[in-house]
């Protein structure tokens, strides 16, 4: 097995997008995606134990369960703390979330054909309703495989389920967002 800091490095950005992409609106306003790996890491650091412990269980998945618990952390300390009010904090115009749109693009790019700008950031939107809208199974294969990266095996081993099963979740989950996506004029062949 590799040190926590070589299997960090070798997932960096994989976790760097993936902090982009589920980071609270708000939070951003206090905290970048790179402080959330930044976190993340010194929380790996503290916990060689997790690392040790079930080692079918690849590293990758170890360092996103962390990611996952280090946002939780910080929305509890910067949201719902007594202090200085987050909700009233203004994020700078300069900086764009970049990253998190272009998932969103290629994601949109393999369910729609070219448009212009305006139309690709309402279907962005449509997307956005249309996924969340989906059940937490059928959600959660989605996110892995085109958010995350993971292969159908890392799929299987995240979800506590054999290849053959996450394959056909990964497909109807598939077909169940283009069905709801079809039942929307704006996607109509």
């Amino acid at each position: 097995m590799s040190s926590i800091p070589e299997a960090f490095e070798a997932h960096r950005e994989r976790l760097l997008a993936l902090a982009v992409r589920n980071l609270n609106p708000v939070l951003l306003r206090r905290v970048s995606p790179e402080d959330v790996v930044q976190e993340t890491f010194a929380s790996a650091c503290a916990r060689p134990a997790f690392f040790t412990d079930r080692p079918d269980i690849p590293l990758y998945l170890k360092l996103r369960t962390i990611l996952f618990q280090t946002l939780a952390d910080l929305e509890r300390r910067h949201l719902q703390s007594a202090k200085r009010d987050a909700y009233k904090e203004v994020a700078p115009e300069d900086c764009p979330n970049t990253e998190a749109q272009s998932a969103w693009e290629r994601f949109a790019a393999t369910v729609t054909g070219p448009m212009t700008h305006a139309a690709r950031e309402d279907r962005h939107a449509l997307l956005r309703r249309t996924l969340a809208a989906l059940p937490e199974a059928d959600r959660q294969i989605l996110e892995l495989r085109h958010f995350d990266g993971l292969s159908n095996t890392d799929c299987a081993e995240a979800l506590g389920l054999t290849q053959k099963a996450a394959s056909l979740r990964y497909v109807r989950a598939l077909q169940r967002l283009q069905r709801r996506l079809l039942e929307l004029t704006e996607f109509r062949p």
